[in-house]
């Protein structure tokens, strides 16, 4: 036992160090930006259901992250919630296999109108290097509507608040001059 700790005294620390106390600009910015667009047009708070139709678990990283310490996206309103009949907006992510279509579309018509549809990742906008075969229907929008498209391979954390942003603000400006 000994040995081992004499082990860790001289490798010592071998992990990153730790970020500055102030956030990244863009995560600030892009959030604060996003809180305005969620407290107008949602009264404080939009839900999201986020739906793997079938991707290798690379963009649900990246979403996933939006919930860490560093992102935290709940303090902008955005939050995930498990069922679509609680959410706003639905994130689907990888290509849609022949598996999950049904379950997509039973999940898109659960989800409640107004609602929208974000394809995300290269394989959820394009069906990636799998495209549509016998086990894949390819992009999200060969099963569902969708009404944006964030590309990435996986698309990071602050890419995925921009689209967000870009989202909800195309939505209040149609709405206002709809």
């Amino acid at each position: 036992m000994l040995r081992l700790y004499g082990k860790i005294f001289r490798t010592g620390v071998l992990t990153e160090g730790i970020p500055p106390a102030s956030k990244d600009d863009a995560v600030e910015r892009e959030g604060a930006r996003l809180k305005a667009v969620i407290d107008k047009r949602f009264r404080g708070s939009l839900s999201i259901r986020q739906v793997d139709a079938g991707s290798c678990n690379g963009c649900e990283l990246e979403i996933h992250a939006l919930s860490n310490v560093y992102y935290d996206v709940e303090r902008f309103g955005v939050h995930f919630v498990a069922s679509p009949r609680h959410a706003d907006i639905l994130m689907v992510t990888g290509p849609v296999s022949r598996h999950m279509e049904a379950a997509l579309k039973r999940t898109y018509e659960a989800t409640a109108d107004p609602k929208w549809v974000i394809a995300v990742g290269d394989c959820g906008v394009c069906g990636g290097e799998f495209g549509v075969s016998y086990a894949s229907c390819g992009a999200v929008s060969n099963v569902i509507p969708v009404d944006l498209a964030i590309a990435g391979c996986p698309p990071t954390p602050i890419d995925l608040l921009r689209g967000l942003l870009s989202l909800l603000s195309d939505s209040v400006t149609n709405q206002a001059h709809g």
